[in-house]
């Protein structure tokens, strides 16, 4: 599994979360972060940003060499917060995010691999506070661009939606405190903001609700969110980019030689992972029986003839 994004998904809170998730299952599937810091779709960036320093990247840029090093079975992404830089709905940009998605969607399968879009994050510009797009109502960008991504399930694309979610989980939480918010600097979730796209995004796969509980998935997420991270820089260093100011990955066999003994910690150690420590100081942990081979039942046998006694004859 290969994600792909900007900021959000490259700081990993949702990403270590659904990481943790697939370990709790018992899935054994790898997962390779591969986002990018300020990175975009649309192929834009605003003028002087990050203070004349660099450009926005754009994943065109990369993506063939991603998709080479990693050849993912199913590549997760999520871009829009970047994309429309931080200005007015416009057709012009919203065309060049259209377009920028279409790509790497048929990228994606031509690589061979499913994709499953992400609706980007809310952007909470608070009155009052000083954030990336000013006056602008740049929530209104990205409910456009939401609205879009979601419309594409008509055309049979995979599309999960996280905006929406996340828009309720505010509300929800404004409720009770006017004052509160997942994104101080109304872009970048915080741990809080991170957890609600994590289960929009495991309520999106299918996930019981009780199985992505903070409670069930806690006891895996650190050795999962190290592993993340260790990958992370290892593929963003080994695929190349053009931002300035990353760190340097280990080399790409170190890193995952260090990745396969956090894996090996994480599966020797699932069931006591899953298990409840109770107050007694005991640790209970449930029983998991083995599933029965699936085997093919064979022709139907013939009616025995004669004096053969079968069920029919005895009842």
């Amino acid at each position: 599994m290969l994600i792909l994004g900007d900021s959000v998904a490259y700081a990993g809170g949702w990403v270590a979360t659904l990481s943790a998730w697939m370990e709790e299952q018992g899935l054994t599937a790898s997962l390779v972060n591969a986002a990018l810091p300020s990175e975009t779709v649309s192929g834009l960036s605003e003028e002087g940003h990050a203070g004349g320093a660099f450009p926005r990247p754009d994943l065109h840029e990369r993506l063939d060499r991603v998709l080479r090093l990693v050849r993912p079975d199913l590549v997760v992404a999520c871009y829009g917060m970047n994309c429309g830089i931080y200005l007015p709905l416009d057709e012009d940009r919203f065309s060049a995010f259209r377009r920028g998605i279409e790509r790497l969607h048929e990228a994606s399968e031509a690589a061979g691999a499913t994709i499953i879009h992400l609706t980007p994050p809310i952007y909470d510009g608070r009155p009052g506070k000083t954030h990336p797009a000013g006056e602008t109502d740049y929530e209104a960008v990205l409910a456009a661009y939401s609205a879009w991504l979601l419309g594409k399930r008509a055309d049979g694309w995979l599309v999960i939606d996280v905006h929406g979610p996340m828009a309720k989980a505010l509300a929800d939480r404004r409720g009770a405190d006017a004052d509160f918010t997942f994104q101080p600097d109304a872009v970048h979730p915080d741990e809080a903001g991170q957890r609600v796209i994590a289960e929009a995004v495991l309520a999106g796969l299918g996930a019981a609700p009780d199985s992505m509980s903070e409670a069930a998935l806690a006891p895996f997420l650190p050795e999962a969110t190290e592993r993340m991270k260790v990958v992370r820089d290892a593929s963003l260093t080994a695929a190349g980019h053009l931002r300035p100011g990353m760190a340097e990955g280990l080399p790409l066999a170190e890193a995952q030689a260090k990745a396969a003994a956090l894996t090996s910690s994480l599966r020797s150690r699932r069931r006591q992972l899953r298990g409840t420590k109770h107050p007694g100081g005991e640790w209970r942990i449930a029983l998991e029986w083995p599933r029965p081979q699936a085997v093919t039942p064979g022709p139907a046998a013939s009616r025995a003839s004669g004096d053969a006694v079968g069920c029919d004859s005895a009842l």
